[in-house]
């Protein structure tokens, strides 16, 4: 399975700070953009949307 990894438009493009993500109809990955071979955070959408609510919060 090919997955296409996107990265928001308000990431640090200078530091490398930011998270790609890719989209499946049942799953969202995660993977660090500066080690795109490494870990990867594997989702359903309503996991990944519960981590999108909780970090707006912080």
């Amino acid at each position: 399975m090919e997955l296409t990894w996107r990265r928001s438009s308000h990431s640090d493009n200078l530091g490398g700070n930011c998270v790609e993500v890719a989209t499946l109809t049942k799953s969202v990955h995660v993977r660090d953009s500066k080690d795109p071979d490494g870990p990867k955070l594997l989702l359903d959408p309503t996991a990944f949307r519960a981590l999108l609510t909780h970090l707006k919060q912080q």
